[in-house]
C-alpha cells in the first residue's frame, strides 16, 4: 500500500506544526518553503486538515496556520483518513467506508478468500498508524538530536 503524495506532505506539515505547538502561528508560505510543498496543494491539505477539527487558522499579516489539538491526540492514521481515505486495501473490509463487492463471485458467500486477509491487512496498517501520534515524531527526532550530540 502506498500512500499519496497528499498524505506525504500533509504528515510533513503536521510534523512541523507540532515542533511550532505552543509557540504561536505558522505563516503559510514559511511551512510550504520549509517542507517543500507546493503552496497551492498545500492550501487544500490545510482545508481538509481543517474541516476535519485538526488545525485551525487566522488570516492577516500575522496570521498562520495551529494545531488545536494537542499533538499526543492526533494520530497518524487520523491524517491518513482525512487526506487519503480508508486505509482498507479493499472496500469490503473498511470500517469506515464499507461498500459490498458488487462484482465478486463470492459477494453473497461468507467465505470469501480475499477479503480475510485484506482483513487482516488493514488490520495491520490501522494497528500502526492508530499506535503512533505526532508528539511521537517529535520525541524521537529530539531525542535523535540528543543523541547525535
Amino acid at each position: 500500500m502506498r500512500f499519496s503524495k497528499k498524505s506525504e506532505y500533509g504528515l510533513r506539515a503536521m510534523i512541523e506544526l507540532t515542533q511550532e505547538y505552543g509557540h504561536g502561528l505558522v505563516q503559510r508560505k514559511i511551512l510550504a518553503d520549509r517542507q517543500k510543498i507546493p503552496l497551492g496543494f498545500l492550501e487544500t491539505i490545510i482545508l481538509a486538515l481543517k474541516n476535519a477539527g485538526l488545525i485551525g487558522s487566522r488570516r492577516g499579516m500575522n496570521g498562520g496556520v495551529f494545531l488545536i489539538k494537542a499533538p499526543k491526540e492526533i494520530t497518524l492514521g487520523q491524517i491518513i483518513r482525512i487526506l487519503d481515505g480508508p486505509l482498507a486495501p479493499i472496500a469490503c473490509v473498511s470500517q469506515t467506508a464499507y461498500q459490498k463487492c458488487e462484482d465478486c463471485p463470492h459477494a453473497e458467500t461468507t467465505a470469501c478468500p480475499i477479503q480475510g486477509i485484506m482483513l487482516h491487512v488493514r488490520n495491520a496498517i490501522a494497528s500502526v498508524l492508530d499506535h503512533y501520534s505526532l508528539e511521537d515524531f517529535v520525541y524521537a527526532q529530539e531525542v535523535s538530536k540528543a543523541k547525535r550530540k
